[in-house]
Parts: C-alpha cells; structure tokens; sequence
C-alpha cells in the first residue's frame, strides 16, 4: 500500500514547531518544520533544515537512551511521506502528561534569574554565591507548567507537579527517568567536547500504561549545549542552540509579545550553522548523512 501524502491525513495538533496527523491504529506521523521560537512566540520566517537537525539528533538519542527509558519512535522511514522524509517520525499515541520535566546540570537562563531573585528554583533550596554558569554538584529537576502558543512555561516545585500529573508515585518516576536521561547525554555530550548545561523532556502513557519519553529528545530546542573549549563560569556561555536567536530577539527592543520581529538573514544563516554543527559535534557523523538515511 503506498505512502499517503501529508495533505491527506488528519491534522491532529500544530505547535510551535511541530504538527501532528493522525495514522490510525494509534499510530502519529509527527512532523518537524523548519519555525523557530523564542519567548514563546513564533517568529514569521524559518530556519532552514531546523526541523531535520531537531528530528535527526532525537533519533539519536532516542537510540541512546533506549536502555533508560521507553520512547514512542516506531519509524522515520516506514509510513513517513516522502515530502517529509527527515523531519518527520512515525509513532506511538501517548497520553502526555502535563508538565515539561527540566533538568539543569548548570545554573543559567531562567532558572539563574530565579535564583538571584529568590535564591531558589523550582522550590529547591540553593546555597547562597553560586555563579553564572556553575554546575550544580548533582542534577536538579525543576519541572515547569505546558504553556499554550503565546503563553509562557511557568517554573512549578515538585509537589506542584505531582499533583498537576494526578499521581505522586508516577512523578517520582519521571523525575528519577528525567535526571537518568540527562546523566547519561551530558556525560556522552562531554565525550564529543559539548556541555549538556540543562534540558527538558516531555513523557506520556502508552497504551499499556508504560510511561515513555516523547516528543524531541536533547536537541537545541530542548536544550542548552556548550562548547566545553573556553567554558567558564561567572557569565553566559556561546551555545549551540537557539539562545543564539533570543539573544538577537532580545536586543532589538521587542517587548516578547506577538508578533514577533522577522530574523535579518545574516541571524538565520548563523543559526542554521549552529544547528548542523549541535548534530555534527554530538552524533559525530555528517548532517548529509542522517539526510542520505531518510531520503525517500
């Protein structure tokens, strides 16, 4: 039986990056696009080949980490359009659970905002002189609410969390598969001379009640990746991920409500760069050849 085309199957969901259709059979293509976000708003031209890196390096992953946790990947080939072959990944439905589960080996971005404000994260308790940058000697998991496009992810604590997921028991869990995930990429991460500074996951039910990881996993999207040559604390790192946008985002004098500015090409072709170059330094072969694997 061939292939439908993305234009004949049931749209599901549109995200900020990703759309979802409907294969039957609990089956979801899940469709990576090249939109790129920041704060929270879409801004109105793309990135080029970002949703191929973002679906490649969860491929990645999702292999890596197999042996950790569950996860829905079925195919990026099977069943996958031709139009789409490379952004695109067939799966499993999952009952998602409502949180964003965030883990933060360094203390940076919103969670170092946090910090200076309140001393704390998530509810975590920190000690008093952290730096820009740090690493924290163990992991924190500091989840945070599912924001609607337009909206913005709010930073809950743990028992904030487990009452949001319904079941104390099963939030233990995700917090003790989250910090396992993380673990293991940062410490691959640093094998390839790239910090895994913080990530986030996001985890649902199958169908015979497993709790799997879904949706990306570890990609510049999710994340914060650093060269580790020149890393040291006490300010922001260079970064391999879309900070590189925020940063401009920030800087023209956009107050972070819609719409958002268009991105001058010189950003964008910066961007794309620092994509490619998160999957080439972290799965240590060739962009082309993840492209060549899925090519219809």
């Amino acid at each position: 039986m061939s292939t439908p085309s993305v234009a004949d199957l049931p749209l599901l969901h549109r995200g900020k990056v990703r759309e979802m259709y409907d294969l039957g059979d609990d089956r979801v293509l899940l469709v990576a696009s090249d939109r790129i976000s920041t704060y929270d708003v879409i801004h109105p031209n793309p990135i080029p080949d970002k949703g191929k890196v973002l679906t490649g390096l969860s491929a990645f992953w999702f292999e890596q980490t197999a042996s950790i946790c569950p996860n829905h990947v079925i195919s990026y080939t099977d069943g996958v359009p031709a139009e789409v072959r490379g952004r695109a990944v067939v799966v499993k439905k999952l009952k998602m659970l409502p949180v964003e589960a965030i883990v933060r080996g360094h203390i940076t971005g919103s969670g170092w905002k946090d910090y200076l404000a309140t001393g704390k994260i998530s509810g975590i308790e920190l000690p008093p002189g952290l730096q820009e940058s740090e690493k924290f000697p163990e992991p924190l998991f500091t989840p945070s609410t599912k924001a609607d496009i337009g909206d913005h992810d709010e930073a809950i604590d743990f028992d904030q969390a487990a009452a949001a997921i319904g079941d104390a028991d099963l939030a233990q869990r995700v917090r003790e598969l989250s910090i396992a995930l993380y673990s293991a990429a940062a410490e691959l991460s640093a094998t390839r001379g790239v910090i895994l500074a913080d990530t986030k996951f996001e985890f649902g039910v199958d169908a015979d009640g497993a709790l799997t990881v879904g949706d990306e996993v570890l990609t510049p999207d999710s994340s914060r990746y650093w060269p580790a040559d020149g890393f040291e604390v006490g300010h922001g790192q260079p970064s391999f991920d879309k900070q590189y946008v925020r940063d401009w985002a920030s800087g023209t004098g956009w107050d972070k409500t819609p719409p958002a500015p268009e991105i001058p090409a010189e950003v964008v072709a910066e961007t794309r760069a620092k994509y490619v170059e998160a999957y080439e330094k972290i799965t240590g072969e060739p962009f082309d050849a993840w492209l060549q694997r899925t090519a219809a």
